[in-house]
């Protein structure tokens, strides 16, 4: 049977409802995916963003604050033990007046020379001579970047502010504290090696070898007047010079064995770096 006009007509109805259903739908359908991509690129964005942020937090270096640590205690108070084990584990620059003196006199410098008369008498070397030689190692690049370790200075309270007057400000000031007698037991026993200037002792640290036991030499410092010479000496200025740094002093008891007394030090010196960053 052929369809009537009428009929004819309300298929062409249909199918117009039907395209603009459609295009409807599709129109619909391509904000939805527009809005989708536009929504998946700002996700992607803020995802991009967090992460470029979290890795500059963790890759961007902080001020690194370096130890700028003065060790003080009497003549055999452990001072130079410490300081071996310090130089190790935190990579500083040792700075030993005593031993940069002696190198002077040995090699005949005119400032050994100075110095020479002081030293053989038991006698403090004159602040000039004693800040001259530190001033120039702790402006060395390695002081500067690793951090230093100031061994035997300052002993005087115009030492104190010849450093603060440099602008040589330590972190922490660390006091070994040792009975008079033992520091004289430690200093008479002890011997040096010559060659790599290491320090012995006949009873609390022999050296390794036979080879090195015989070349040792006793410090021309090193015996009971001129100790207790030093002691003496050492009691008349501590109180000046602790009086300098009484804000960044910490007392550790120096009369035990060295590594039982060192984490005692490293903790000092620890509790300093994270009181300085603040």
């Amino acid at each position: 049977k052929l369809p009537t006009s009428r009929s004819r007509r309300g298929e062409r109805l249909d199918a117009r409802r039907f395209v603009c259903q459609e295009e409807a739908f599709l129109k619909h359908e391509g904000r939805a995916s527009h809005l989708a991509i536009m929504l998946k690129f700002a996700g992607a964005a803020t995802i991009a963003g967090a992460t470029a942020y979290g890795v500059y937090s963790l890759t961007k270096k902080e001020p690194k604050e370096v130890p700028k640590i003065i060790i003080s205690g009497g003549p055999g108070s452990g001072k130079g033990t410490q300081c071996e084990k310090l130089v190790e584990k935190y990579g500083i620059k040792h700075i030993s007046t005593g031993d940069a003196l002696r190198h002077h006199v040995k090699t005949g410098t005119n400032l050994g020379k100075e110095a020479k008369a002081y030293m053989e008498r038991g006698d403090l070397v004159p602040d000039e001579l004693v800040i001259g030689i530190c001033k120039a190692e702790m402006e060395t690049p390695e002081a500067k970047k690793s951090g230093w370790l100031l061994d035997g200075m300052p002993r005087t309270k115009k030492q104190c502010d010849a450093l603060e007057d440099m602008q040589l400000v330590p972190n922490l000031f660390l006091l070994l504290d040792v009975p008079d007698e033992v520091m004289i037991e430690r200093a008479c026993g002890r011997r040096q090696d010559p060659v790599t200037r290491k320090i012995y002792h006949v009873k609390y640290k022999p050296a390794p070898t036979d080879d090195i036991a015989k070349r040792l030499i006793i410090r021309s410092d090193d015996t009971v007047e001129k100790m207790t010479n030093r002691i003496k000496k050492y009691h008349e200025n501590i109180s000046a010079v602790s009086g300098s740094y009484k804000d960044k002093m910490t007392t550790v008891d120096g009369n035990r064995a060295p590594n039982d007394v060192f984490p005692d030090v490293c903790k000092a010196i620890d509790t300093s770096l994270l009181s300085a960053k603040k």
